[in-house]
């Protein structure tokens, strides 16, 4: 059974716990809470309050658990919710889900007591959610023929190859972690290329039409998004292969200016009155703006380097389009309307406020301290204000249902 009914006081009737009866629920209650703690810990660690007594030093630990714990729970809840509604196959739910959401949780623990239970225990356990991920993704796409979501379905199993690399530098085997963070990273980038560049022209359409605003309509998906697309994987491989050369740097300018032609061509500016519109084009955003970072670093590496262009892709467009579209999703699947409260748009500002301040901690090592920690501190806000507004929404049930 995936749910069970408790007393509800408040109402005097019966409450329906449904935390498992899609897969965007447990992942995205998980994930926004991992977010908050984990990155809490970090900063606690640079502050020098915390030291990490275990087989993966702080830094990898902390970027580890950004990347292959809370984005990976997100990208799962996406694909467990999507992937089946696109190929009309069931999805997972009940006792499965709930095994699955404990498995995620044994990799967050074994991470976390690395130096008790040793490494190949601990990349073992971690490397099994994405594994299951990546199976299940793969095996409804193929058995749907849903062949125009298989890129969608290789992003879990490119997760786990990147996982395996950060595994495997802990287990002495290469020294792969770089490479493997980064795999991860570009990876999501790529799916929000390619998702946000189908959903974001469509959502945007759909409003102004409603709302009967006039002129010419945002662009469709077509052959320009795909060569900006090819462009942009390009960088990203160049990238990933540590070429901070001309040549990477020229691919970042140019798939920079394509996903800003992108990004224009979906008229963004005028849905300045809906935040669950506005976000979804800021979010995206943040992917020109780690491009050109990582031109900036590619051309001038001794005024900046990598690391600035990394954040942009994580702090920036991981949290930003993450959390944009875990509040959307969450309105949209219990049945509410598809509309933002103040809350939702304080959410919106802080994970914007704290991807903005990261990016100043890498461009003022002056004040990087200060400004780390302050990012912290919006990020934590953004992702405990998720949690105390969609916690009920995520464990109840549908309420155009009950």
């Amino acid at each position: 059974m995936s749910t069970f009914e408790t007393t509800n006081h408040r109402r005097g009737g019966a409450f329906r716990f449904a935390l498992f009866d899609v897969g965007f629920r447990p992942f995205f209650l998980l994930g926004a809470a991992w977010s908050a703690v984990s990155l809490a810990l970090w900063v606690t660690v640079l502050r020098g309050g915390l030291q990490f007594a275990d087989a993966y030093p702080a830094v990898m630990w902390h970027a580890h658990e950004m990347v292959y714990g809370f984005a990976a729970a997100i990208v799962a809840g996406f694909l467990l919710t999507a992937v089946p509604s696109w190929t009309g196959r069931p999805g997972l739910k009940g006792v499965g889900l709930a095994a699955l959401a404990v498995l995620w949780l044994a990799g967050r623990a074994a991470m976390l007591a690395s130096g008790t239970l040793g490494v190949p225990l601990v990349a073992a356990v971690d490397l099994a959610f994405l594994a299951v991920v990546f199976a299940r993704t793969a095996a409804q796409v193929l058995a749907g023929r849903n062949f125009r979501n298989l890129p969608v379905a290789i992003a879990p199993g490119l997760l786990l190859a990147g996982n395996a690399l950060v595994h495997a530098e802990a287990l002495d085997i290469a020294a792969t972690a770089t490479l493997g963070g980064r795999l991860g990273v570009v990876t999501i980038a790529m799916l929000v290329a390619l998702i946000g560049g189908r959903i974001i022209p469509a959502f945007t359409r759909n409003w102004l039409s409603a709302t009967g605003r006039g002129g010419p309509m945002p662009a469709e998906f077509g052959r320009f998004d795909v060569a900006v697309m090819l462009l942009t994987a390009a960088t990203f491989v160049a990238w990933l292969a540590g070429a901070q050369t001309v040549l990477t740097g020229v691919l970042a300018v140019l798939a920079t200016a394509g996903n800003l032609a992108r990004l224009l061509r979906w008229q963004g500016w005028r849905t300045w009155r809906e935040p669950l519109l506005w976000i979804l084009h800021l979010g995206y955003l943040w992917l020109p703006v780690g491009l050109a970072l990582m031109a900036a670093s590619a051309l001038l590496p001794a005024a900046l380097g990598p690391s600035t262009a990394l954040h942009a892709l994580t702090a920036g467009l991981m949290g930003t389009m993450m959390l944009a579209m875990m509040t959307r999703a969450t309105l949209g699947h219990t049945g509410r309307k598809l509309s933002a409260d103040p809350a939702t748009t304080v959410i919106y500002l802080a994970v914007l406020a704290a991807a903005l301040l990261r990016i100043a901690a890498g461009l003022l090592p002056s004040y990087y301290l200060p400004l780390v920690a302050w990012s912290g501190g919006a990020w934590l806000g953004a992702f405990a204000l998720y949690l105390l507004t969609y916690t009920h929404k995520l464990c109840g049930p549908r309420v155009d249902r009950g």
